[in-house]
């Protein structure tokens, strides 16, 4: 089994490294202007992405990586989403029972924003026409996009952004007078039926008032009949406005469909032009964001550069080390896992919590919150940014909504909204437990986890502990933990009836499973030869023999002829897999960011530290940064050769967050006991490397050189 002495030892032998340093003084790091730091150049590389709480922009479309439409002046694609709706229908379930999916589970039209004409604007210079010119430079940062125009020898530069009040705005200066004209339509996607929406101009707020509204095709059943329902936008009031008056140019019209259509113009100098962009579902808020985004557009800018900057100055763990790629990886990582946080606070989405890809199903999935839940332990104001990643999910278990097999197992759907889930059931919420745990570890909350065990956890696995690839061990051993922190001491006796927990069958659960199927020094080999990574992320389990993660790394994860090292660690398949397996799916996802995580996790946790940290620098170095853009970059997946695929902006990357923080820093926080464990894993290829961690209203510094490590501002006690 894992000997955590041993563990020690070899880190030390490695490393060299001891405790040499240890103080409490304060060590909050210096503030840096990240919005600054992370601007990357995009233009003809990836589609523009703008985060409010439920508004988004996408500028531009990419499908898959693969450039269809550039981004244009104005504000192409705005979109509300608050997860009303998993996709462009708002239609009943028709299954009865616990796997009723609700209301707006949807199967069709999940990336609706694609079809959606807002403000696509045109140049006329010196009465010349210049049609959606493209950008020459198009710069993301976490708070704006900066895109810049050469059209008829004028110089065009706008900043889009989304305001704290889910407004988008455009703020357009132009180097000589020009007239912009903009163009757009109500709400039909390419699943519309028909359309109700309709158009009016208020002239006092200089805005266009659309009523949207209309049917769609959807399916909200697996495995279900199509049929024609309410849109997800069916009654919202779309509201654009413009700092100059547009009611002279303005032209609408109504095709045979009712879709409503509308053009104006406005003249745009050095002292600049704002269009904007609000929804909602009351018309007088809708205008008044419209409005005040109008109003106090620098205003609003710049607060909303000031609140990225607070979140990644002071929300998160600081990080720097001797080279600089691997420390942009880590804040453009966190800072997409922090933009997608959503609050909505209706239904089911009662709670503040992340989500995974806005080119995806937007909403947590139970998969990857399996990552995001630990992500978020390691926030400042966990409230905030981590209970919420587990108790969302709660609302799913208090409704009875989920599917319930033989022996007990309830399993819970893919990712949920407001009223619906996705009907598309799995185990890993048992994952949830552990990362519950970790919050709590880091917390002291024992109210948290009493709302995570009352009326969820104790609920969801009373009659049955699923395992992640053998952690039932772990998690029955947490939930006995959990029942008696939370007051109920009845129910200890009963989780530890649940899963069998002796050393000499934990043992015999790991040799029984050790090279099955004739597959040499490999975990969990299936039958049919299909050799994924899988086998490697038992090895995250602390019972899971040493012995055996040796000789799986060095036969599997090392290879580069049949294992797992492809052009860059790990492929999601082996080599040899791949020879008799070569489907499409396949294809696409050769290299997945969650394989990443859970593979190396094992290797870190088992104390094999040599091929653990080059790996895991191979891995980020290779699928998080494009060496020709020289930007990080965040794809939902790569093929098998090496083509990005996916989506762009993917919080499926948030485990590699967890591979800086638990691997190379080999950090553990436990307030309850007052302790801050230190693993360290520098890699032989840095000189050093720094974390400061919030820790409890204060800052901890955690320096690692090759002579050793120096803690200091901790009040806990340090332990190596």
């Amino acid at each position: 089994m894992h000997d955590p002495q041993r563990y020690f030892i070899l880190v030390a032998v490695f490393l060299s490294c001891e405790i040499v340093g240890i103080s409490s003084a304060s060590e909050k790091p210096p503030f840096t202007d990240y919005c600054q730091k992370l601007e990357q150049e995009i233009q003809g590389r990836k589609h523009g992405f703008l985060a409010g709480n439920v508004s988004y922009y996408v500028g531009g479309f990419h499908a898959s990586w693969n450039l269809i439409e550039d981004e244009t002046i104005g504000l192409t694609h705005p979109f509300h989403h608050d997860l009303r709706s998993r996709g462009v229908g708002l239609l009943d379930s028709e299954i009865s029972g616990t796997e009723n999916t609700g209301k707006g589970n949807d199967y069709n039209g999940w990336e609706f924003h694609k079809d959606t004409r807002v403000l696509y604007g045109s140049v006329i210079v010196d009465g010349k026409a210049y049609a959606h010119p493209k950008p020459k430079s198009m710069r993301w940062r976490p708070d704006r996009m900066v895109c810049e125009y050469e059209v008829g020898g004028v110089t065009i530069r706008e900043e889009k952004f989304i305001a704290s009040n889910d407004a988008a705005a455009s703020i357009i200066t132009a180097s000589k007078p020009v007239i912009l004209e903009f163009s757009g339509n109500s709400f039909y996607n390419r699943n519309s039926v028909s359309s109700t929406a309709s158009i009016r101009f208020d002239a006092e707020n200089n805005a266009l008032v659309i009523t949207e509204g209309g049917t769609v095709k959807s399916r909200p059943d697996p495995d279900g009949t199509e049929r024609i329902g309410q849109c997800v936008y069916s009654d919202m009031t779309t509201v654009l406005s413009a700092s100059k008056s547009f009611s002279d140019s303005l032209i609408t019209e109504e095709d045979e469909r009712d879709v409503q259509y509308y053009t104006f113009s406005i003249p745009c100098d050095s002292e600049g032009t704002t269009v904007s962009w609000s929804m909602h579902d009351e018309p007088e808020v809708a205008i008044k964001s419209a409005r005040d985004i109008i109003k106090h557009d620098k205003q609003l800018l710049a607060a909303k550069t000031s609140e990225m900057n607070r979140q990644l100055n002071d929300e998160i763990p600081w990080f720097r080390c001797s080279d600089e790629k691997f420390v942009d990886i880590y804040y453009y990582l966190w800072t997409l896992y922090l933009m997608y946080y959503i609050n909505v606070g209706e239904g089911w989405e009662m709670e503040n919590h992340t989500q995974t890809a806005v080119n995806n199903f937007l909403g947590i999935h139970r998969y990857d919150a399996a990552f995001q839940i630990k992500v978020g332990a390691w926030t400042a104001d966990k409230a905030r940014y981590a209970y919420g990643n587990v108790l969302t999910w709660k609302h799913l278990t208090e409704a009875d909504r989920y599917r319930e097999v033989d022996g007990g197992l309830r399993m819970l759907s893919d990712n949920k909204g407001i009223s619906w889930h996705s009907g598309a059931y799995g185990g890993e919420a048992s994952e949830h437990v552990l990362g519950a745990w970790q919050i709590y570890e880091h917390s002291g909350d024992v109210n948290f986890l009493k709302e995570c065990y009352e009326g969820h956890f104790s609920k969801l696995f009373w009659e049955k502990v699923p395992g992640f690839f053998m952690s039932e061990f772990e998690v029955a051993d947490v939930l006995e933990k959990m029942a008696r922190l939370t007051g109920h001491e009845a129910d200890v006796v009963h989780w530890q009836e649940m899963v069998r927990r002796d050393p000499e069958h934990i043992r015999l659960m790991f040799d029984q499973r050790w090279q099955t199927n004739d597959v040499s020094n490999y975990f969990l080999a299936p039958e049919n030869g299909l050799i994924m990574t899988t086998g490697f992320w038992a090895m995250r389990s602390p019972h899971f023999p040493n012995e055996y993660a040796r000789a799986m790394v060095n036969a599997w994860a090392l290879d580069r002829e049949k294992g797992f090292f492809g052009e860059f660690f790990p492929l999601a398949m082996s080599k040899q897999s791949m020879e008799a397996f070569a489907t499409d799916v396949d294809h696409s996802f050769g290299y997945t960011p969650d394989t990443a995580y859970f593979t190396l996790d094992g290797m870190f946790r088992q104390g094999l530290v040599k091929p653990a940290t080059e790996l895991t620098l191979n891995h980020l170095a290779n699928y998080n940064f494009h060496e020709e853009w020289q930007i990080p970059v965040a794809p939902e997946a790569y093929e098998r050769d090496l083509k990005l695929f996916g989506d762009q902006y993917s919080n499926f990357n948030a485990g590699k967050i967890l591979l800086y923080l638990e691997g190379l820093a080999g950090l553990s926080v436990s307030i309850p006991d007052q302790k801050l464990t230190i693993r360290p894993a520098l890699p032989a290829v840095w000189e050093w490397m720094e974390f400061r961690l919030p820790i409890v209203d204060q800052w901890t510094k955690v320096r690692y050189t090759k002579g050793g490590v120096s803690v200091s501002g901790s009040s806990l006690s340090v332990v190596q």
